[in-house]
């Protein structure tokens, strides 16, 4: 039946304007070929759909069960044609994006204003969270990650710098307690841990000097898996924290938050955004990637 779509589409234009040359007219046809289109649908169904004069066209009793019938559904689904249709140089469609909390005033909120200015008929899903997910398996176009925890098989868009995972504390902890000089001293301090959504287990804090690394697991009376709620509870004393540099930057400047083993902090790639195939990425990805691009590593 869909190769009768087109005879359907002429009989409708017909008999809602009661005129053979009004939907010549309309559709952009000759009038004979509308002539044409609607002896072969009469033909298909074996039924006369027109009673027609020279001076006027009329539905028969089946045109008006077929008008009624496929009308308002012709409509809707051409109206569902011309919703995703695109125009040219314009996107239609939907991103998914899995995003870990950390990276969303870095990566997120400076890109969707002008990504949603540039390209207003893509939809856009950002879920947050820490854990590593599998974006093909999760139906995520792409996720946002730091390098070092993305798989080798995924491509890698780069999104931000390098950066620093610092362990810092507040005036009035370090007071009380003393400043650690050396990775293993936090073994004696309250460390706000972090547990992994991913493995379930406690992070070990890990940092670098010249060749060697150490990784720390550190214990505390507080455990999270949300880093800025680590972030907020140094800031009012109740231990120390193991953060991502950029998110602490404005509390170090003004003095609510001290670094500590600044000279053992360990430097991340930065964060990427990561996808399973460039042959698969759709064309509202493409464009995030290019307006994330221009507007992050360019920064």
């Amino acid at each position: 039946m869909l190769h009768n779509l087109p005879q359907l589409q002429t009989f409708l234009a017909v008999a809602r304007l009661r005129s053979f040359t009004g939907a010549a007219r309309e559709l952009g046809v000759s009038p004979s070929a509308i002539s044409q289109a609607i002896k072969q649908l009469e033909a298909h169904l074996r039924v006369p759909l027109f009673a027609r004069t020279t001076r006027s066209v009329a539905l028969t009793d089946a045109g008006r069960r077929l008008m009624d019938g496929a009308g308002p559904a012709l409509g809707q689904a051409l109206e569902a044609m011309r919703s995703v249709a695109a125009q040219p140089g314009e996107v239609v469609g939907r991103l998914r994006l899995s995003v870990p909390r950390t990276a969303v005033p870095f990566v997120i909120t400076p890109v969707l204003p002008t990504f949603q200015a540039r390209h207003p008929r893509v939809e856009v899903e950002v879920v947050i969270e820490d854990r590593f997910v599998d974006v093909v398996a999760d139906g995520y176009d792409a996720g946002v990650r730091l390098a070092e925890s993305i798989e080798r098989d995924m491509v890698q868009v780069r999104l931000t710098r390098a950066a620093r995972f610092v362990v810092v504390g507040a005036p009035a902890y370090l007071e009380r307690h003393g400043t650690p000089e050396r990775p293993e001293d936090l073994l004696e301090h309250e460390c706000l841990t972090f547990r992994s959504q991913t493995t379930r287990a406690l992070y070990a804090w890990e940092f670098e000097r010249g060749r060697r690394t150490w990784r720390v697991p550190v214990r505390g009376r507080v455990v999270t898996n949300d880093s800025l709620l680590s972030f907020a509870l140094a800031e009012r004393g109740l231990g120390l924290a193991y953060v991502f540099e950029p998110t602490v930057a404005d509390a170090l400047a003004r003095r609510r938050l001290k670094l500590v083993l600044e000279r053992y902090a360990a430097t991340v790639p930065g964060f990427f955004l990561y996808f399973p195939s460039r042959a698969q990425k759709s064309p509202a990805l493409q464009v995030f990637v290019e307006t994330a691009r221009e507007l992050l590593v360019a920064g």
